[in-house]
């Protein structure tokens, strides 16, 4: 049995922190960082703890948060460059996303901070 079916792995979103974090075995493995603006989910940052690197770790993360987007009937903007890397390779989001424009990153660095 291969490592990462051995293993539970769990996708979450926590608001409080503007992040979806991905656990393994109950563990915070990586998160995804977002913020939202009218209607739009802002991701900027996407990381995985050295310990679970390799394992595929942020694709999963990302396609788990991108869904939860979805659902709740926003958009995606992907600041993040792992976000808008998955998002060239997972053709099923380009309905619900738009582009990085100078606007948003203004907005987005006056925003970072809180």
């Amino acid at each position: 049995m291969s490592e990462q079916s051995a293993t539970a792995t769990t996708v979450r979103r926590v608001d409080a922190r503007h992040r979806y974090e991905i656990l393994v075995d109950d563990e915070r493995a990586g998160l995804t960082a977002y913020r939202d603006r009218d209607g739009q989910r802002v991701f900027f940052h996407t990381e995985i703890d050295d310990a679970h690197a390799g394992r595929g770790l942020a694709s999963i993360l990302v396609e788990r948060a991108l869904t939860d987007v979805r659902a709740s009937g926003m958009r995606i903007v992907p600041v993040c460059p792992y976000v808008a890397k998955f998002l060239t390779r997972n053709h099923q989001f380009a309905d619900i996303t738009d582009p990085v424009t100078p606007e948003v990153l203004t907005w987005l660095a006056a925003r970072r901070g809180r």
